[in-house]
């Protein structure tokens, strides 16, 4: 099952339409919502009229929220199969979405807890020069550092060698205490795609640093800073995507100047099959010590080819789009833009964000 945290325009009666009407403008609202196959994406909302009765207490809770008291999400589950029985499938794809007509969230738009991880990709290390760790480094970020795809990255004054690192990234849906990784996959939700930026010399990472400079030493506002974990589009159930191993994952960059200037151009082609430390191990060895609730998102681990470690390096700057993708979830394409949200005329970004208004 594919479920989404979108914003749907809405007239006085929940229905989803245009941003202005007969009655003039309609808010816009955050609404857990089922991707059906094919795209279209249904509402809980409207799914709660197709199979009345059903969703009882979930129905108007946030995806998080959903997770704490219904961590199978039994209830949706048997809302979709009573509406496909009662109309039949035409029937609820007609009742759906336009998937151009919402606007995606993050899944879990607002995490109680986003636990990163790194050097969990052999090729990655290697890249570095560094031997495979006997332990997952783990680092934290907060919910200011989550976006949506479609929505700036905001490059700050402050960074010269901001990178990306795409990633697959965990939904905790039951929570997690002292797990053994024989129990973990039940502690796990389902997956999601994010785009770990970092600021590589507010990190320290030596090869970013010039002459004179040490950076912070430590990681809080190199990866935690707004903006700089875009997650989504949506979260893909366990049921469908098992452990999480054997999904491509890949970044692209096109780049508003340099030699690459307006061409796509792929960054990292990976596979979680590679992960060194497994989602089960990574649950098992976090929830030791820190208990993980409901929504909160472990992300997992970059593979190879980030921007500080290619001769020539590429960083990030503003005008620049980047996509990062994760087999069988999907992709997120955000402009990269200064700290006050703006991008060249003309560049990647600007077209992207043009195009996005209009």
């Amino acid at each position: 099952m594919r479920l989404a945290t979108i914003r749907a325009t809405t007239d006085g009666a929940g229905t989803a339409g245009a941003d202005e009407g007969a009655g003039g403008p309609r808010a816009r609202r955050r609404e857990v919502a089922v991707v059906l196959p094919g795209g279209r994406v249904l509402p809980l909302g409207t799914l709660a009229a197709l199979a009345p009765g059903t969703l009882g207490e979930v129905l108007g809770r946030d995806l998080a929220s959903i997770l704490a008291i219904d961590p199978d999400l039994a209830a949706i589950r048997d809302a979709l199969a009573r509406a496909e029985t009662n109309s039949g499938t035409p029937a609820l794809k007609a009742a759906a979405l336009d998937p151009a007509d919402v606007a995606f969230d993050a899944p879990i738009p607002k995490p109680g807890k986003i636990v990163g991880v790194g050097y969990n990709y052999l090729d990655h290390i290697r890249e570095q020069g560094l031997e495979r760790p006997a332990r997952p480094v783990l680092f934290s970020m907060f919910a200011n550092a989550v976006v949506a795809g479609g929505m700036p990255i905001r490059h700050p004054a402050g960074t010269h060698a901001l990178d990306l690192e795409a990633e697959l990234a965990v939904i905790i849906g039951r929570r997690a205490s002292r797990v053994a990784v024989a129990d973990a996959a039940r502690h796990v939700a389902g997956y999601t795609v994010a785009n770990d930026v970092t600021a590589r010399d507010w990190q320290g990472q030596p090869k970013a640093l010039r002459p004179g400079e040490k950076g912070d030493g430590q990681w809080l506002r190199a990866k935690g800073s707004d903006t700089f974990l875009p997650l989504g589009p949506v979260m893909v159930t366990t049921d469908e995507l098992g452990d999480g191993r054997g999904l491509h994952v890949r970044s692209q960059r096109v780049a508003a100047a340099g030699p690459n200037a307006g061409r796509e151009f792929l960054m990292q082609d990976g596979n979680s099959s590679d992960l060194l430390f497994s989602v089960a191990e990574l649950v098992s060895l976090i929830s030791a010590e820190v208990t993980l609730d409901p929504g909160d998102v472990i992300v997992t681990g970059t593979p190879s080819g980030v921007g500080v470690f290619r001769e020539p390096q590429m960083f990030l700057e503003p005008g620049d789009l980047v996509t990062v993708e994760v087999e069988r979830i999907g992709s997120l394409t955000n402009p990269v833009t200064d700290e006050d949200g703006h991008a060249a005329e003309g560049s990647p970004a600007a077209l992207f964000m043009a195009n996005r208004r209009s």
